[in-house]
């Protein structure tokens, strides 16, 4: 536990933050930023989650690493790749089932700042999905997703994705959920450029949205998309409309591109 207190410092300086402004973030006072920096209190479990996730870095990495002398390596190499401690908190019934937590779009907005809480999971709806496709040994969660970036998968309908642990098995133009930091939960075709950049592309389904990258260390969970359950059935014909006017803003972008 001797490495906590430096680190918080170093992570703390290299946002450029005050002690006061870092402790608005957490949850807890300035004091406790204070006492936790010069090693005179340790903080608490949830508190340690609350300041991995906002540095982007592991519980592990925050009490066993000198991150100030190799931040680099030990703050995204081993984080990317799962290969350190990254808290998912999960639900289970009474009999030791891990059950699945549904995050609805009024609760969006929280996942991304209370997600690694086992208490705020506790209060997302949940429930049993007995389905061949969905293996006992992984974790699983449902977002529900809001507007059109995604069509022809309508805004309201909920995305069941697999908890994915190693990011650089992400595949170039498969659909996943990515919480960020600033961005908060998104629905988006991934295509990964870690090592190439240290990015992740997101591209809409719908091309009247731009496609961008985020930094990796930005990123704070990865969830791969496995199906999807929808409340709004497709009217004839609409499927084929949508894929028409998305060939004719194809067409246009590459005539503009032609012209340059």
């Amino acid at each position: 536990m001797e490495y906590i207190g430096r680190n918080i410092k170093y992570l703390r300086k290299t946002k450029g933050l005050t002690q006061e402004e870092l402790a608005k973030n957490i949850g807890v006072n300035r004091a406790m930023i204070g006492s936790y920096e010069e090693n005179r209190a340790a903080p608490k479990l949830s508190v340690l989650q609350d300041i991995a996730y906002f540095f982007s870095v592991s519980i592990d990495n925050l009490i066993k690493t000198k991150l100030w002398e190799d931040a680099k390596t030990t703050a995204l190499t081993g984080f990317v790749k799962g290969d350190n401690l990254r808290v998912i908190s999960t639900i289970v019934d009474k009999e030791d089932k891990e059950l699945i937590a549904t995050v609805p779009i009024q609760a969006s907005a929280g996942y991304t700042k209370g997600y690694a809480a086992p208490g705020y999971i506790e209060e997302l709806p949940h429930f049993s999905l007995p389905l061949i496709e969905l293996s006992k040994e992984r974790t699983y969660r449902v977002f529900q997703i809001k507007g059109d970036s995604m069509e022809p998968i309508k805004s309201g309908s909920y995305i069941i994705c697999e908890y994915l642990a190693n990011w650089e098995e992400i595949y170039d133009g498969k659909p996943y959920i990515l919480i960020s930091k600033d961005d908060g939960t998104v629905y988006k075709r991934l295509y990964n450029k870690i090592n190439d950049s240290g990015e992740i592309i997101l591209k809409s389904d719908n091309s009247e949205y731009n496609t961008y990258s985020l930094k990796i260390e930005d990123v704070h969970e990865v969830w791969k998309a496995l199906g999807f359950i929808s409340f709004n059935l497709p009217e004839p014909g609409e499927l084929n409309i949508r894929k028409l006017h998305n060939m004719i803003q194809d067409m246009k972008n590459d005539i503009e591109k032609l012209k340059k």
